[in-house]
């Protein structure tokens, strides 16, 4: 069972309490206890650290979302500046004011001086320079601009991480838009025009009529129900392009020459569904002419690392009766919809002339290995 407690906005609850507690509360704590136990200096530090945390999360959770983000620029430093002024002065104010509590180290005190002259000699401190009161207001006023640069900074990130998370689900969504529209694409003509033929082989060689309903149902049990799953297994892909070319062939007469080659014995391996779809329906589309000799060739290859696919048809001429049915998904969404998915782990060649086509897809799988 996954830990899933640290998670979302808790996690990012849980690093800001952490990022304060190592930055600034530790730190001090530790100089309270190896020092003389001075209750003013930690209080001093932590009241100054509760100020930088207002003024942190006031740009963080109000100022930039609201002004920053907004065309505001401007206004929106010189909002964060005023309230940076109008802080100085009560910081000064609790700093002139401090609690009058001063419990030092009992095993700590200073030596007295030897005397001279008969006379005590003073104490060290007392001939040392006091600290100028400007200081602190300097320090308060120089680490406040930072903090707001380091929230408006971190802002910045977690809107990057936003936008690019709102990207790859936009991607994604697309993604199965697309997949959706291929699926369809095939349903209607294809299934219409494939019972008309599973009809006339029926009257004419049951046994043949009867393997082709077979090979429909597993095509649209594929279709329905194992592309809903994500990913699919390549020898699953196989079947189902294997069962698709069967029943165009119901429809192919003895002038196409048909050639097709899918390994048998191959290390399965987990890939997106109906990847090459889009080019075998291509060939069988517009690759077959009724009057003139046609080809169509289809070969699959897989090794250790990638799988390389090829597809080359004859192109028909415009007089031909072409199968056609609803326009495919087009050759420039297959190309999105590979750099989504593969983004430079595969490679698209296609070449086209005047009487064929031809293309090759080679996709490296190293990180798709089925375990």
């Amino acid at each position: 069972m996954k830990i899933s407690f640290l998670t979302g906005k808790k996690l990012q609850v849980f690093l800001h309490i952490t990022a304060w507690i190592i930055l600034f509360f530790l730190p001090t704590y530790l100089l309270y206890v190896e020092s003389s136990r001075d209750w003013n200096f930690l209080f001093h530090t932590y009241t100054q650290t509760l100020f930088y945390a207002i003024i942190f999360y006031l740009n963080y959770l109000l100022l930039i979302p609201m002004l920053f983000f907004r065309k505001k620029k401007v206004f929106y430093f010189i909002t964060a500046a005023a309230f940076i002024l109008l802080l100085t002065p009560l910081q000064d104010m609790i700093r002139l004011f401090p609690p009058r509590v001063n419990e030092r180290n009992p095993g700590f005190e200073l030596p007295l001086p030897p005397a001279q002259n008969g006379r005590p000699r003073p104490l060290m401190e007392e001939h040392r320079p006091r600290p100028s009161r400007e200081w602190p207001t300097y320090n308060f006023l120089l680490i406040s601009f930072l903090v707001t640069g380091f929230s408006l900074g971190l802002r910045f990130f977690d809107k990057h991480n936003l936008n690019e998370k709102q990207r790859k689900e936009a991607e994604k969504e697309k993604l199965n838009s697309e997949l959706a529209f291929l699926k369809n694409q095939i349903n209607p003509h294809f299934f219409f025009n494939t019972l008309n033929n599973i009809y006339s082989l029926v009257q004419t060689k049951v046994e043949d009529g009867q393997k082709a309903i077979l090979q429909l149902s597993k095509l649209m049990r594929y279709l329905l129900y194992e592309t809903e799953k994500g990913n699919t297994h390549l020898s699953q892909e196989i079947d189902f392009m294997q069962n698709y070319i069967e029943l165009m062939k119901l429809r192919l007469s003895k002038k196409v020459n048909l050639n097709i080659a899918f390994p048998e014995h191959f290390q399965d391996v987990s890939i997106p569904p109906l990847l090459f779809l889009p080019f075998i329906e291509n060939a069988f589309k517009h690759g077959i002419s009724y009057r003139n000799p046609s080809f169509i060739n289809i070969f699959m290859k897989v090794g250790e690392e990638e799988i390389s696919f090829e597809c080359n048809n004859s192109i028909g001429g415009k007089g031909d009766e072409l199968f056609k049915s609803d326009p495919g998904i087009g050759l420039e969404n297959v190309k999105k919809r590979l750099s989504l998915l593969f983004q430079d782990n595969h490679k698209l060649t296609i070449n086209e002339s005047e009487t064929s086509f031809y293309v090759e897809l080679i996709i490296r799988m190293t990180q798709n290995k089925m375990t």
